[in-house]
């Protein structure tokens, strides 16, 4: 029997987040505001997802900040 399963940490844009100061490039930009979750696949169709959490990211470095 051939079974196909998947693990693993995705993200997916919620849109523009706040202006705001890197502490990591000390760069001023507009932010990205993101939802990341962990997900586990079975034959490509997600069955469970936890661990969610909405963050925004800098757009340069990619420093991420839980809102």
């Amino acid at each position: 029997m051939f079974f196909l399963f998947g693990y693993g940490t995705k993200r997916s844009s919620l849109g523009a987040g706040s202006t705001r100061t890197c502490p990591r490039c000390h760069n001023t930009t507009q932010w990205e505001r993101m939802r990341q979750y962990t997900q586990l696949s079975v034959l490509f169709i997600p069955v469970a997802r936890w661990k969610r959490r909405v963050l925004e990211v800098c757009g340069i470095c990619g420093t991420a900040t839980e809102v």
